[in-house]
């Protein structure tokens, strides 16, 4: 039993929603001892605490994130995942999601620590992990630009360049685009993208955020920035005799 609800946490987070009949072919896809859904209808109708103690409710046949059922987003979510298929991983990797806040480490998230440990935070490993796990919530809920600039501000990253903040910004969207999101069915963007073609499953743009050198946005208002406005960068100049072309 401990191993069975072990799979419907894991399953529920890294889904956000998952059908009992998936629970079942995934447990019996990666274990000896074959499951029936006589002891899901079970777990369903007397559900154990340990479900609600990691943030799963019921809602019909299906394991539910509580942050989709206080939301009211049960239907929306099962419209935008409609025809995808499941990302599974193997069984070690999948338990991970047990865990609330895990989220897969990828070559994107690391390469994102490593500039912004570097460039913005002089080597603090700390400071810089606080904005990149921040940087990935957003990219698996709900991305914005408007959110990404807000975690600047609150972060207190100091830009130096609109060049800096170009290559940034092309590390948060190729992050976007890798990080695994509910309404994929645990795929990333970019996977679901690569399978079917289509442009318009991708919540982000397929090429790297660019600003125009005329219209860098200032990462404090998530606004244009003008030739006469004072710069982003903080030195107290006008944006068109500092960062503006650089």
């Amino acid at each position: 039993m401990n191993k069975l609800l072990d799979y419907i946490i894991s399953l529920t987070h890294l889904y956000g929603l998952v059908h009992k009949d998936k629970v079942v072919e995934i447990f019996n896809l990666q274990n000896k001892e074959k499951l029936d859904v006589i002891v899901l209808n079970d777990i369903m109708n007397n559900p154990p605490e340990d479900l609600a103690n990691n943030f799963v409710e019921i809602n019909g046949d299906y394991f539910v994130h509580e942050t989709i059922m206080e939301f009211d987003d049960f239907n929306e979510q099962l419209k935008h995942r409609k025809g995808k298929p499941f990302y599974i991983p193997g069984q070690e990797e999948l338990l991970k999601y047990k865990e609330e806040n895990y989220f897969e480490v990828n070559k994107q998230y690391q390469a994102l620590l490593s500039y912004v440990t570097k460039n913005i935070f002089d080597g603090n490993e700390f400071a810089a992990e606080m904005l990149c796990e921040d940087i990935q919530g957003i990219c698996q809920f709900d991305f914005s630009v408007q959110e990404i600039f807000e975690v600047f501000n609150t972060r207190g990253v100091d830009f130096k360049s609109e060049k800096q903040v170009n290559k940034v910004m092309q590390l948060v969207m190729e992050l976007a685009n890798n990080t695994r999101i509910w309404e994929n069915n645990g795929h990333t963007p970019n996977e679901i993208f690569e399978k079917f073609g289509k442009p318009n499953l991708r919540p982000l743009p397929a090429n790297p955020f660019e600003f125009n050198k005329a219209e860098i946005i200032d990462f404090r208002t998530g606004k244009k920035v003008g030739r006469n406005d004072p710069c982003p960068c903080g030195s107290g100049k006008k944006y068109k005799k500092c960062c503006l072309g650089k």
